[in-house]
């Protein structure tokens, strides 16, 4: 009848209004947030807005068996031939594909060195340098460069090479290497360090004491001759990571 009042409709229009008004409070939140957390470019800006609709998982969320995932660093290697269970944290429910996301599971998720180590393993070198394509930042770097040298191992030299070199490729790469600070800087150097004797191989890990000068001569000369594309893209990484 005409003059008749629609609830239905009046219930719609109101659910339409709350649910815009609770975006627009959401998102403004989200604004502030991230210029409190001084994000480094608008991208990043813009990220953590748009995943203000985001919720933390709570427990009752949460499986109750460990979540695992099978990972082997070396997959199409010759020389890799099992795969190894990495366990992630329970927290982590997909893999992050935003610079925010990734910052906001690295802080909230990845509770210990290891899990944050298998965290940039998962992820490999294509996402990493996906997800931080404009700029790494400010201070993780650092904690980066901590994490991969607690944690690097012989399977993962290769993988770790290319992380370096993905990190290296962000823009302002060269002023997050001048702001690290001297236990970062540190952790650096023992990283490099680590890699270099991994290149090296096994004879170079280890000197063998009945060893003759000739002896020496004549294996520092091999290795001299085997000097391959690790080595070089060591010796490259060094530079930019300002290693001497």
């Amino acid at each position: 009848m005409e003059g008749m009042i629609d609830f239905r409709a009046l219930e719609k229009e109101l659910e339409q209004a709350i649910a815009s008004d609770e975006k627009y409070k959401r998102e403004n939140d989200a604004k502030f947030r991230a210029v409190h957390q001084k994000v480094a470019s608008y991208e990043e800006f813009r990220d953590i807005v748009r995943a203000s609709h985001l919720k933390p998982l709570e427990k009752r969320d949460k499986m109750r068996s460990k979540r695992s995932m099978l990972w082997n660093s070396c997959a199409f290697k010759p020389n890799c031939k099992e795969e190894s269970e990495v366990e992630l944290s329970q927290d982590l429910e997909r893999l992050p594909e935003t610079s925010a996301e990734f910052y906001r599971d690295w802080r909230r998720c990845m509770k210990s060195s290891h899990q944050r180590y298998q965290l940039l393993l998962q992820l490999g070198p294509q996402s990493l340098g996906r997800i931080f394509q404009t700029d790494l930042a400010f201070g993780l770097l650092g904690e980066f460069l901590v994490v991969l040298t607690e944690n690097v191992c012989m399977e993962d030299q290769n993988t770790v090479l290319e992380i370096l070199e993905s990190f290296a490729s962000t823009k302002r790469f060269g002023l997050n290497i001048e702001l690290l600070g001297e236990q970062e800087k540190e952790g650096c150097r023992g990283l490099f360090k680590k890699l270099q004797k991994m290149a090296s191989g096994p004879g170079e890990l280890a000197e063998s004491p009945d060893a003759s000068d000739e002896g020496s001569t004549a294996q520092s000369k091999i290795h001299g001759q085997t000097d391959g594309p690790t080595e070089e893209k060591l010796r490259k990484l060094m530079q930019l990571y300002q290693i001497s």
